[in-house]
Order: structure tokens, then sequence, then C-alpha cells
């Protein structure tokens, strides 16, 4: 499922830039290759699924986890299976708080390289202590370690994700939203795919062509120490991925941090202060929207941050009272789709302001303490 890519280098754009536009049309040539693979999928995933006792575990380690974060939720509502998000950085070293041998267990393991010591190691100690596991693995690196072995397993399928989404660039960018995509369109077909995704990549196109690199300012053009996102439920996933775009293309010089709108009062905004920007991702459930509407009015009121901004698909009196971004019209989306559309302003906003620090946004770890596959990790033998 792998083909040549050669990025336009117009501009002098560097690959993080490129792989940040790139992303709606790698997402739709991904899901055609689902739709190409669907009878393959579905002969391993469906005896599976129809066990009423499977455990899915969605796994990876950083930005990959977070894929889990901001879909399970939704997947577990729309098909009604135990889908659970849970990092390979957690599975490696606390096994047995995580995994149940009853029952068989599908783990779903999202790399980008698929090299990351946990990831590997994960893989390697579900086998070892789950007498009965399956494993898809969802990649973009076809020499990657995850890929090679899972093609020789017997227990294994794995969907290789378009050449270009191995991104060259430090930050994960086009590799966790085309995975995400993907991972959708495998257990949700009927409302993600190929034709149904459409709506979400032309929008997010729209959004990325009016922003371009961000210079004229995603969020403003005030100077910030410190930013904070904000999301409920799957989106407090898309909160997470966004806080650690900024603090891993800024080489940690804003300070980043999330939480969800009914958490973020139970003492993390005690960190607000004037040099802080806020962004709230309001959901589209009418239900949750209210506790979202209610803290972003509370924090403007407290007037403690230099700028909230709200995200949101549709105006409302509390939305439009402050600096505010409406995305561009199109058919009502659902939660798990706006997450990606977030991802655009979170990703351009953390890209220009890498570049505003003067920091080369494709290596901005200039000492090498941070890489872009992980290094340093001894992995032990398990010992029970």
């Amino acid at each position: 499922m792998s083909e040549t890519y050669t990025p336009s280098r117009t501009r002098t754009r560097s690959w993080t830039e490129e792989e940040i536009h790139q992303q709606p049309d790698s997402w739709l040539r991904s899901l055609s290759q689902i739709d190409s693979a669907r009878q393959s999928i579905d002969n391993f995933l469906a005896p599976l699924l129809a066990r009423h006792d499977l455990q899915i575990v969605l796994t990876g380690a950083g930005t990959s986890a977070f894929i889990g974060d901001m879909i399970a939720p939704w997947l577990s509502h729309h098909s009604g299976k135990d889908f659970r998000s849970i990092p390979t950085t957690d599975l490696v070293s606390n096994p047995m708080d995580y995994l149940r041998i009853e029952g068989p267990l599908l783990l779903v393991s999202f790399a980008r390289s698929g090299n990351s010591p946990e990831s590997v190691a994960a893989v390697d100690l579900v086998n070892q202590l789950v007498p009965e596991c399956y494993h898809l693995v969802i990649t973009c690196n076809e020499a990657g370690s995850l890929y090679l072995n899972a093609r020789q397993s017997a227990n294994a399928l794995v969907l290789l994700m378009p050449a270009e989404t191995h991104d060259r660039g430090f930050a994960m960018t086009s590799s966790i939203t085309t995975m995400m995509a993907s991972c959708l369109s495998v257990f949700a077909a009927d409302a993600i795919n190929s034709r149904t995704f459409q709506d979400v990549a032309r929008r997010c196109q729209t959004i990325l062509s009016k922003l371009g690199d961000g210079a004229d300012g995603v969020f403003g053009q005030q100077s910030w120490k410190r930013i904070v996102y904000l999301g409920s439920g799957g989106l407090q996933g898309t909160a997470r991925e966004s806080a650690l775009k900024v603090l891993e293309l800024t080489a940690g010089k804003i300070a980043a941090f999330y939480d969800s709108s009914t958490g973020f009062r139970h003492g993390p905004k005690s960190l607000v202060d004037s040099e802080t920007l806020i962004v709230m991702f309001v959901s589209s459930h009418p239900y949750t929207r209210l506790y979202d509407l209610d803290l972003l009015a509370e924090l403007r009121r407290d007037q403690l941050a230099m700028r909230v901004v709200a995200i949101a698909a549709e105006a409302d009196e509390a939305i439009v009272a402050g600096p505010h971004i409406l995305l561009p019209p199109s058919r009502p989306f659902s939660d798990v789709e706006q997450a990606f559309c977030f991802l655009m302003y979170a990703q351009i906003f953390a890209l220009s302001e890498s570049i505003n620090a003067g920091i080369t946004p494709d290596t901005p770890s200039a000492s090498g303490t941070v890489n872009r596959v992980v290094q340093g990790v001894n992995i032990h033998q398990w010992r029970g």
C-alpha cells in the first residue's frame, strides 16, 4: 500500500509545513486504500468483532498514543465494543495493571516509524502474556520493525499508510491524522469512509489554505509564554496533542498544558496569568457544549488570561462575546470529525510559533536531547 511521494519544495517550505498541508489528500488516499483492502480487513476482524468478550486496546507512544485518546470514546459509543486507549509506554512498564489475560485481546498499534522501543516491546509482551491475542498494526513505515514483524505473524494484520505520511519533520503531523482517519474507517466504515470523509478533507483544506504558514497569527499576534488547550471527551485528547505540538516545535519555549472543560477548575486553572493563551475546542454535542460554554464565559469574566479563543462549528452568544474562530460551513460534524479541523489550527499555530522563535521546525531540539524516534530506552525482560 506504499507509493512514491515527492513533495514540492517551492517557497523553501520546511518538511513540517509540507506535511501539515498535504494532510487532506493523504487522508483520502489512505481511505481509498482501505476500501480496496476491505475484504482482507473484514476477513481478519469480523470473527473477532463477533466475540462479545473482545477487548480492543488502541496503543502507541507519544503522539501515536493520543490517537486512541481522541477516537476510543467515539468508537466505543458508535460500535458498542470495548475500545480502550493505553499508551505503549504504560503497557511496557506496567503490563500487569492493563492486560487482562481472560478472553481475546486485539491490540491496535499506531506508529509513524514502527521502531520506537516501547511499541515493539508492547507487541512482544502482549504475545507473551495474553493467551489469545491479535494485532492490527497501522503504520507509516514499511521498513519499520512493527511492519516487518506483523507481516510475518499469523495473528496480525498490517495496514501501511501512504509513503508521504512517514513524516520527515520532527513532529508527527500527517502521520497522526492519517492513522487516525484510517482506524476510524476500519472500525466504523458506515460512518467514516472515502466518500463521507471528503467533507472533512474539504473543510480542513479550506482551513489550511486560509492559514498558510500562520505568519498572520492563528490566534492573534501577542507574545505568549504559556498556552492551555481545553476540550471535552475525545476532544481532550485533541487538546493534549495540540499542547504537545507547540511544546515540541518551540523546544519548550512556550509552556503548554491541556485539560477538560470540567477538570480545569479543579486546580489547573491556577496557572492562568496575563501571559497565557487559552484555546477552547467547543464540542458539537448539545449537552457537552453547555459545559464548554460555561467555562468559556467564566474564563473571560476572570480577565486573567492574555487571550481566550473559542473554536467552534457554530456561533453562540458566549462564543462571539470574545475572540473566536468559526469553522468553515459544512454539514454537521461529530466531535471525532471536528478533531481533524481543530488539529489544523493547532499544527499551524505550533509551526508559526516555532518560526517566530527562530527555531527550525524540522529539527527543533538543537541539543539532540529529544529525538524523532525515541532513544535511550532499556527494555527489560518481564518478571511476573
